[in-house]
């Protein structure tokens, strides 16, 4: 009964394995069909790239890639994500370019391919409007600067704290790091200027304080050796919208004199004009948490049950299975299945399905040891009074143990539901644009990050109420029943 038994989880755990390997869609990781190409970008570096209140990808790199495609007779699909990770996508093959204002350095050529440059852009320093105190380099001595993760900006500040005694914050997103220093925190930025002063523009409470330093060019990039025909006809592209006069409205739309209005009307216009994408953004976390729990539930419940079963060689591999699983945090494992699992296996995984996997593997080692904890917690004279009346092993458990240990188990399966859920804004790092994602795009173009985390906050509030509400009416009625 035994092997019927342990043939049965191993049957269910095949199911399991094969339903997440049907999710990776095996395609090269180099060619495109039909000229169609999949591009990473940073959608919130304004004026770069960001989104407008209408939900549309805007910029100077969103709208310069889509006249080139337009002459070219290309096709793409945009991915977002911070620019680190954009950086990573590329050299994992995840994606066929990058546009992301991303300078043109000796370090960079080394390991991508870059088209001609559309624009130069030099770091400065910015303060807080009222800072008096700092309007030349060494007056940074002993202060703290705030930077971007993987900029050339970061890069600049880093050459400095080689002079001046200066501590560095480092953010993924410049919002953060304005917000950073208008709150006090840190006591400048460093910022290519073209951003700096679209977002002083833009009625944020900083002032420049130095004069922009000569920067390197700004290109678009692909891996190196890697879609030579997308970079020819990006600079093939370039060069025609420069004589057709494109490439100036575009510039001037952005760069000009002209100030642009900011979003404006307090909290509740902050949320009345951005429902529709908070909302986009709270469908997708909600489906992430429903179908990784899903495949979690399964999958622990086996686990578990290895756990608690005699056989040695099954507790064996559902201990190596939980201790490495619990063992590594859930960015790095995120991290993991986006850039690594491609560059070793050769295959492209969309981040909305490395995403799945990531949380499901996750949830997984920690349902595990909930089944086992709860069939652990069943008195074992439960068991030892079925076996002594001639039940078989399986039909003990089954019978007689389970469904005591399931209504043990409810409450931490609910709580491990919630924890799934809030899990699911890591995933913002590997560019899926779930609600914590959403609301950082927001912040990009308002600036208004300290009221966008309220509503945020406030939604998976909402959210986690009613679910965990619901999900203790369902224990309720299994305990009654």
């Amino acid at each position: 009964m035994i092997r019927k038994r342990t043939s049965a989880f191993l049957l269910a755990l095949t199911f399991v394995a094969s339903f997440a390997l049907s999710l990776l869609p095996v395609a090269s990781v180099s060619a495109t069909e039909d000229n169609h190409y999949t591009i990473a970008t940073d959608v919130t570096f304004a004026p770069f790239e960001f989104q407008n209140a209408d939900g549309e990808y805007v910029g100077i790199d969103i709208e310069l890639l889509e006249a080139i495609a337009e002459d070219q007779g290309f096709t793409y699909d945009l991915q977002p994500m911070n620019f680190s990770a954009a950086v990573q996508a590329l050299e994992s093959n995840q994606v066929d370019g990058v546009i992301a204002a991303m300078s043109i350095t000796p370090e960079r050529e080394e390991n991508f391919d870059f088209s001609e440059p559309y624009i130069d852009a030099g770091p400065v320093i910015a303060v807080h409007e009222d800072n008096e105190d700092i309007n030349a380099y060494e007056d940074l001595n002993g202060k703290t600067v705030a930077v971007k993760v993987g900029t050339t900006g970061a890069q600049f500040a880093n050459e400095l704290a080689e002079e001046y005694d200066i501590q560095i914050n480092q953010f993924e997103d410049s919002a953060n790091m304005y917000e950073d220093v208008a709150a006090g925190h840190s006591d400048a930025a460093v910022e290519d200027y073209p951003v700096m002063a679209y977002a002083i523009q833009q009625g944020l409470a900083l002032r420049v304080a130095t004069e922009p330093e000569q920067g390197y060019p700004v290109g678009f990039a692909v891996n190196g050796g890697q879609n030579p025909e997308l970079l020819e006809m990006f600079n093939t592209g370039l060069t025609n919208v420069r004589e057709n006069g494109t490439y100036d409205e575009i510039m001037s739309r952005y760069l000009g004199e002209e100030e642009t209005a900011a979003q404006s009307g307090g909290f509740l216009a902050l949320l009345s004009q951005n429902f529709d994408a908070l909302m986009s953004g709270l469908g997708r976390t909600v489906v992430l948490t429903l179908v990784s729990f899903g495949i979690s539930l399964i999958a622990g419940t086996i686990i578990g049950l290895f756990s608690a079963t005699p056989n040695k060689a099954l507790n064996i591999i559902a201990n190596i299975y939980v201790t490495i699983l619990r063992g590594i945090p859930l960015i790095v494992l995120a991290f993991f299945m986006y850039f690594t699992v491609p560059q070793l296996f050769r295959v492209q995984i969309s981040a909305f399905t490395a995403g799945i996997i990531t949380l499901s593997l996750n949830t997984t080692a920690y349902i595990a040891e909930q089944v086992r904890g709860g069939i652990a917690a069943v008195d074992k004279g439960q068991l030892e009074a079925a076996r002594s009346l001639g039940l078989p092993y399986g039909t003990s458990m089954q019978k007689v143990v389970l469904p005591q240990a399931i209504k043990i188990m409810i409450p931490s399966l609910i709580n491990q539901f919630v924890i799934t859920l809030k899990d699911t804004s890591i995933l913002s790092v590997i560019g899926i644009v779930e609600l914590t994602q959403t609301g950082r795009i927001i912040i990009a173009r308002s600036y208004e990050s300290g009221a966008m985390w309220i509503i945020v906050g406030a939604i998976y509030l909402i959210i986690i109420t009613v679910l965990t509400k619901l999900s203790n009416q369902i224990e309720r009625r299994l305990i009654n029943d």
